[in-house]
């Protein structure tokens, strides 16, 4: 593992134009961005077609796509790394589902050791339509929810990241997680 300042630094250069930066930085954040998508993979059905290591490719080439971007630190990186890494599964499993038509109630849980349900694809679609609903209304609170459950920042990256104090992120989450698992339960656990 290399240093936070190290990354940084890289990602400045590569911001700059530096092509070599973008190489190097692949190379020193490839372990980071491989353990991120087995921790995705670990929430995805049995005997999916993707591997973590084909997702780290793809966020990989999603990244070397990305126009000028001002990076700032590392944590911003892996912050827009997990969110990438979220999109291709979503999309993956839309894609599966609209081909797969199924019925029933989607139960999720957004604890930080969840493993989603027996229905991945399902769980994880109502999982990101509940988080497209709650950026309406609390669209801070939805990234913390982002960098810690999807890309598995600590606090202190979190903050750093929004700019934010550590005990903001908590509330925040503490937050995101009651109202997520409201609008996760299924309708007949809701109260009117």
């Amino acid at each position: 593992m290399h240093k936070p300042v190290d990354v940084t630094k890289l990602l400045k250069a590569w911001s700059n134009g530096d092509s070599a930066a973008l190489d190097l930085l692949a190379e020193r954040v490839y372990h980071e961005l491989h353990v991120m998508a087995r921790r995705f993979m670990r929430h995805e059905r049995p005997g999916n077609t993707l591997q973590a290591t084909a997702l780290v490719h793809e966020v990989y080439i999603r990244l070397a796509g990305v126009g000028k971007l001002e990076w700032r630190q590392r944590a911003q990186f892996f912050a827009l790394a997990a969110k990438m890494m979220r999109r291709i599964l979503v999309d993956g499993a839309r894609a599966r589902r609209s081909r797969k038509r199924g019925s029933g109630a989607i139960q999720v849980s957004i604890e930080e050791t969840a493993v989603l349900a027996a229905t991945p694809d399902r769980s994880l679609i109502a999982l990101d339509d509940a988080l497209a609903a709650f950026s309406e209304i609390a669209p801070r609170q939805t990234h913390v929810v982002e960098l810690r459950y999807f890309g598995g920042l600590t606090e202190e990256e979190i903050a750093s990241v929004l700019e934010v104090s550590p005990r903001t992120v908590r509330r925040d989450w503490e937050f995101a997680r009651v109202w997520l698992a409201r609008e996760l339960a299924p309708s007949s656990d809701r109260r009117a």
